[in-house]
């Protein structure tokens, strides 16, 4: 593709998220809005008119339109929806998790191939400004430790707590600490719906490295943090207020050691944004996105490892 052209765009699935991937992509340079389709007319017409687009009929109109598709549909319809696009050689960001079920990514892994397209996996977390920053300070993380709490939701209700909102940090974590999961270690507890509401995992890694991870969708106070401890130092991100914490052991020629530390500068900016951005380069320039499609189903896979070894308490 060349570099120079207008990246033109569509949103399937414009409902709580997909709704603010159409914001956002309406006003990038560089990209054009192309078009919009959704199952609700009326919230299709609103979504469009808002950013001066058009209302497209269904998914397989766009091929021939459009250069990129984001899907932000239910986890249900991804594969069903994105394996045509992208085997048509239009490009997809898929939101998490990016499918049902592993042979569902791996459906989609196969279609961005033979179409010669690009395949994005909507781990927003990765583009967090706070995230980036902690990266340049994690040298040989040793325990990490997770809570992602937030309140009852509107949405998402047909999956575990595990895909819904840890996979998040699973992803992160992933990319963080580089190694093979050597044992998994889960419980969870269905409080408001049939499915997993709270859960809570620990991970050891082949390098020794053990990740404690919490995640809720019935608490009463929102928190998403992530903690690293390693030699040394201890690095604490605020994903929410994209704030980070450094704090450092600091050993004198003489005398005792002593702390110090606090919070690090963070040039704040919407993740999700820096993830479109992401994207779209991508697909300009041709390059890896930085969350790629084998990136995702990294992340399905442990989650439903998590999921296969949690233990139930009813």
């Amino acid at each position: 593709m060349n570099e120079q052209a207008s990246i033109r765009a569509a949103v399937i699935g414009v409902g709580h998220l997909g709704r603010h991937h159409a914001r956002i992509l309406s006003t990038l340079p560089g990209v054009t809005l192309a078009g919009i389709v959704d199952q609700n007319p009326e919230r299709a017409k609103d979504i469009a008119a808002a950013h001066a687009t058009s209302v497209i009929p269904d998914a397989g109109s766009l091929i021939g339109r459009v250069d990129a598709v984001v899907v932000a549909t239910p986890t249900a319809s991804h594969a069903q929806v994105a394996g045509p696009l992208l085997r048509a050689g239009v490009s997809v960001l898929v939101e998490k998790p990016m499918a049902r079920s592993l042979a569902e990514a791996d459906e989609l892994i196969e279609a961005a191939r033979a179409g010669h397209a690009t395949l994005a996996v909507g781990h927003t977390e990765r583009f967090n400004p706070a995230v980036a920053a902690a990266r340049d300070r994690l040298t040989a993380p040793r325990f990490i430790e997770v809570h992602r709490l937030g309140t009852f939701p509107d949405r998402s209700l047909d999956i575990d707590v595990v895909f819904d909102l840890m996979i998040h940090d699973l992803d992160v974590i992933l990319s963080i600490v580089g190694s093979a999961v050597a044992a998994i270690d889960a419980v969870g507890v269905p409080v408001l719906t049939p499915k997993i509401d709270i859960a809570n995992v620990r991970l050891r890694f082949e390098n020794g490295c053990i990740a404690n991870l919490t995640a809720s969708r019935i608490s009463r106070d929102r928190t998403r943090k992530i903690r690293f401890f390693q030699p040394d130092s201890y690095v604490s991100v605020d994903y929410a207020a994209q704030e980070l914490e450094v704090w450092r052991l600091v050993r004198p020629p003489a005398g005792l050691p002593g702390i110090e530390g606090g919070l690090v500068p963070v040039q704040q900016e919407e993740p999700l944004k820096r993830e479109l951005e992401d994207f779209v380069e991508a697909v300009r320039t041709q390059r890896p996105p930085v969350v790629p499609g084998e990136d995702g189903r990294r992340a399905l896979a442990l989650a439903e490892d998590v999921t296969s070894r949690m233990t139930t308490v009813r």
